[in-house]
């Protein structure tokens, strides 16, 4: 499971290192550093990483077929639930949203970018692409949603890390789609050629979020302690009401489904996507409410106003529209869908690691409409 290899020799003397668990591509480790760093500051002792492998990282099918992008996850919470790591960083978008027994996010840091990024030839965009132009991608999101803008791309299935998918733009691709925060957290986010607005192109719920899990259990203080302060009240609020969309639906990860949360002037709105998996319809929900009182009063609203957006989305057929029940590995038993695990109870009632507010992406508001799906 683990290869117990580390970034950081064990000290000799001193406060015991922090364990922390992370896959070992290129992105993971980055992302998984970034935390580390912070966490050492705050909690004054040495992190260390410890890398895992995944099903995920070794079985080169399809995310679908494997169960979604949770296969990513399983392994690295088998090490946590064993004792061999002491902290876990995910990306939080590949976190399915059911209960995982004994573990709970304790700390949930500023959001990055939520955007999806077109890297394409010759500074191409969406629009400018080539009829029949091939396009790569692994997400049967990003595949409704190229085809419902532009029916004439070849979308082609795609596996690999950052490197290997932008390598194959030049070589056998014209395109591929990836996630704004990613290319940006390894210092690539210059490849880019376009940054695809969320009101037409919503992203995976949570996405461009990080999550720290832990063990339910943990006695740690001064650990427990440093995740409060890496915590971000805005970002927690606003892929709580995301992921709460995809947990009410029944869903997968892997479902074709787009949702964007945005806090503006103490008003949260949410807006949700379900797309035909060919991309020739969807349905589009949106709801919004007045934030007030304590952060769990917050939270809680958060996780009203999203299950509104799903309620109105399944009364509009999106369930039979996706097949969303077939994306679901290992659905949670009926009255446990929730947006995860610790995710909507606040990390402490203390103002935001850096007082401000967080929007997937200042330059612009989720729609409650869509423009029709050939629209250019």
């Amino acid at each position: 499971m683990s290869d117990g290899s580390t970034t950081d020799s064990t000290p000799t003397e001193g406060p015991r290192p922090i364990r922390l668990g992370t896959r070992a591509s290129r992105l993971a480790v980055a992302q998984s550093q970034d935390v580390a760093d912070r966490l050492a500051k705050a909690a004054g002792r040495p992190v260390e990483l410890v890398t895992v492998t995944s099903e995920g990282d070794t079985n080169r099918a399809s995310l679908a077929s494997l169960g979604g992008t949770g296969v990513f996850a399983s392994a690295l919470r088998e090490a946590l639930v064993a004792g061999e790591v002491d902290v876990l960083v995910h990306s939080l978008k590949d976190l399915p949203t059911a209960p995982y027994e004994g573990l709970t996010i304790a700390s949930v840091p500023k959001r990055a970018d939520a955007r999806d990024v077109l890297v394409a030839r010759n500074g191409a965009t969406v629009d400018t692409l080539p009829e029949g132009a091939k396009v790569g991608t692994g997400s049967p999101r990003r595949v409704a949603q190229l085809r419902a803008k532009r029916p004439d791309l070849d979308v082609v299935d795609i596996r690999g890390n950052i490197d290997t998918r932008l390598g194959r733009v030049d070589d056998d691709l014209d395109a591929v789609v990836l996630a704004a925060a990613g290319l940006g957290r390894i210092d690539r986010l210059d490849a880019a050629t376009e940054l695809l607005d969320l009101g037409f192109w919503p992203s995976a719920p949570g996405q461009g979020a990080l999550a720290v899990e832990i063990r339910a259990d943990e006695t740690d203080g001064n650990l427990l302690a440093a995740l409060r302060k890496l915590d971000h009240a805005p970002t927690r609020l606003t892929v709580t009401a995301e992921r709460e969309v995809l947990a009410k639906l029944e869903a997968g990860c892997s479902a074709p489904i787009g949702a964007t949360a945005v806090v503006d002037a103490e008003l949260l709105l949410v807006s949700a996507t379900v797309y035909r998996p060919d991309g020739s319809e969807y349905r589009t929900a949106s709801h919004a409410a007045h934030l007030d009182g304590s952060a769990q009063d917050r939270l809680d609203e958060a996780l009203e106003v999203a299950g509104r957006v799903a309620a109105e989305l399944l009364e509009n057929g999106a369930a039979e529209l996706a097949d969303l029940a077939s994306s679901v590995s290992g659905t949670p038993a009926d009255g446990d869908h929730s947006a995860g695990p610790g995710l909507a109870t606040p990390a402490a009632e203390q103002p935001a690691d850096d007082g401000s507010t967080s929007t997937p992406q200042s330059t612009a508001m989720p729609s409650s409409t869509r423009p029709s799906p050939t629209a250019d």
